[in-house]
């Protein structure tokens, strides 16, 4: 704590801690950065005169939101070279009570979404939509006018609208399907397994050039279907339930040694969605 600090400084940054690493998390889909971005925030407020800082919590957001958004940019190259498609870290819950801290803000489905705006929109959105910031004050994040950034916001959330699903399912909805692959992939039963995939399923797989995975989505059904039949005969283990931003996941762990998190979008009774990361560096916390 520097001399020019308050005492419970600390304190109240402690505070607004989480609600700052699930903004930071929600912009760069990486925890680890994140931390990073919420840690020189803490920083910045140290070397701050704190006693003129009239809203703390929302000086501390736009420092927030900026220092993420310069990250993003810098982000936004390097992923434009990452070999194979790119997704964002799932982060587990390490008890189910534990979901309020990683709520739908941070869905995974959510963030594989904002992975396809641009930085300015994709900062706009989760400033205003999921964190509730005035316009203005997006404005002074982005570097733009509030106007302008309206129009971020409005494209970013149509584009969100037509990738999400229509209609939201229950908790206990997702995790009966989830269940339900899970013994199918465990058995190696194809027949169980088309039946809980959605005829036009996308499966993802992140392995960062580090494990042998698809370099683009595989589509449909039986498709995918008849792979997961065949990896599912090669589990060293049975798969592990997890909570993976909220929501039922799984841990598997293929013949090769290499361990994969599937998170899952279900839509009517069946999987949708599976996003299998396998990169060893997003699976440190798992």
């Amino acid at each position: 704590m520097t001399d020019r600090g308050h005492p419970d400084d600390a304190e109240r940054f402690a505070l607004a801690r989480p609600r700052l690493l699930r903004l930071a998390y929600s912009e760069l889909g990486d925890l680890g950065e994140a931390e990073d971005v919420v840690q020189e925030a803490w920083l910045r407020l140290q070397r701050a005169d704190a006693r003129v800082i009239e809203n703390l919590d929302a000086w501390l957001t736009t420092v927030v939101g900026r220092l993420a958004l310069d990250r993003l940019r810098s982000a936004r190259a390097r992923r434009e070279t990452y070999v194979g498609p790119w997704l964002p870290e799932p982060v587990p819950s390490p008890d189910p009570a534990d979901r309020v801290t990683l709520d739908e803000s941070v869905s995974y489905a959510l963030l594989t979404v904002l992975e396809q705006l641009s930085p300015a929109e994709r900062t706009a959105f989760v400033l205003h939509d999921v964190f509730d910031v005035p316009f203005p004050d997006v404005a002074e994040v982005v570097g733009r006018s509030p106007e302008a950034v309206r129009q971020l916001a409005s494209r970013a959330r149509r584009h969100v609208a037509r990738a999400s699903p229509r209609f939201a399912v229950s908790r206990d909805e997702h995790d009966h399907a989830v269940r339900a692959f899970a013994r199918a992939a465990s058995g190696g039963d194809l027949q169980r397994l088309v039946a809980v995939l959605d005829p036009d399923v996308v499966w993802t797989s992140d392995g960062g050039g580090r494990a042998v995975v698809a370099r683009t989505p595989l589509r449909g059904g039986e498709r995918v279907g008849r792979a997961w039949a065949a990896l599912g005969r090669g589990f060293t283990d049975g798969p592990v339930e997890v909570e993976l931003n909220g929501r039922l996941g799984l841990v598997v762990a293929g013949g090769d040694g290499h361990r994969a998190a599937l998170s899952f979008v279900v839509v009517g009774g069946r999987i949708a969605r599976i996003d299998a990361v396998r990169n060893p560096e997003k699976l440190r916390r798992i």
